[in-house]
């Protein structure tokens, strides 16, 4: 994968951000934006694409996205998905055919229901929360070498929503991942208004106090700014939970040693649900996957972890190495 990493030797990181214990560092990335397409959000507020269950029984890894528009539609790992059984997030990224129905693979955020509310799925305003992602592109990262699949382990998502909403105090009569967000809105909505995308930015370089915790990189900068209120929440909510430690920020050289060690990663690539070929990344304390259509990168997530274990249950390692200061919540 040369053109990979071509493209990964030419990131350059610009401004820093920080908001309490949370900064982002801006990852600028010259491309020619030659491939068109809708973002997911876009094409179902347009009325060319629907989400529903793959029949009336459904299926909890899967679900039927129907493309109508005579684009391609850009769907993104980690996007959160509500309505019909059960509320889902998208477990890779898939770049959909103009046209076409397909099967996409999922993973269900809402333990606790599985009876119709809509005949189709909506978006929500927010990705999986960060240290979940993490650990759920190790378990299709695992399943897609094991069997060729892009199954997460699912048992493993609900527990991490459970142990995270009983962290944050936020129980919910179903188990919804949504309820941690709802909860603590106002605050996350201080953090999305304190970051803002730069002119040449095209992604962003997340850490939480001292450790670099994620990036997301897309090909074009309207993608990003149309993406960065959903990361920025889904970064925020995991900082939320740990006390912030003055005086001990990322700097930039940790985030240049993170570009340094994906641009070394273990690249493997697969003929992709939709278009082009799904890529999943693996080094030492990382682990990340992306979307390349015909050489050119489309989105690419990587993630700071501990190690894979044998069965593909990779932990973040930066979290776990901050569960010692977690942040005690009152009634909001």
């Amino acid at each position: 994968m040369e053109s990979v990493r071509k493209y990964l030797s030419k990131l350059e990181l610009g401004r820093s951000t920080v908001y309490r214990n949370l900064t982002m560092f801006a990852v600028e990335w010259t491309l020619d934006e030659g491939l068109d397409y809708l973002t997911l959000a876009d094409a179902i507020k347009l009325g060319v694409a629907q989400v529903s269950e793959i029949s009336d029984g459904g299926s909890v890894p899967e679900l039927l996205f129907e493309n109508l528009a005579d684009l391609p539609v850009l769907i993104l790992d980690g996007e959160e998905l509500l309505g019909a059984k059960q509320n889902r997030t998208v477990n890779l990224t898939i770049l959909a055919p103009a046209g076409k129905t397909i099967k996409i693979p999922v993973s269900c955020v809402e333990a606790g229901r599985w009876r119709r509310e809509s005949s189709h799925l909506e978006m929500s305003d927010r990705h999986h929360f960060a240290r979940g992602r993490a650990v759920r592109n190790a378990s299709v990262s695992h399943s897609m070498r094991r069997d060729g699949s892009r199954r997460s382990d699912q048992r493993r998502v609900w527990a991490d929503i459970s142990a995270k909403a009983s962290r944050m105090e936020a129980p919910s009569a179903t188990q919804a991942m949504a309820e941690i967000f709802d909860r603590h809105r106002t605050s996350l909505e201080s953090f999305v208004e304190a970051f803002t995308h730069g002119e040449k930015q095209t992604g962003g370089l997340f850490a939480i106090g001292s450790e670099i915790v994620g990036l997301d990189l897309f090909d074009r900068r309207t993608t990003l700014a149309a993406m960065l209120p959903k990361l920025v929440r889904s970064y925020a909510i995991d900082a939320m939970e740990i006390e912030k430690e003055d005086g001990k920020g990322a700097k930039k050289k940790d985030a240049k040693a993170f570009l340094a060690k994906l641009g070394e990663a273990e690249i493997l690539s697969y003929d992709a649900v939709g278009l082009g070929n799904d890529l999943r990344l693996t080094s030492p304390g990382m682990v990340g996957g992306g979307l390349d259509v015909d050489g050119h990168l489309i989105h690419l997530a990587a993630f700071a972890t501990d190690s894979e274990s044998e069965n593909g249950r990779a932990d973040s390692g930066n979290m776990a190495r901050m569960r010692s200061r977690r942040r005690s919540y009152g009634r909001r």
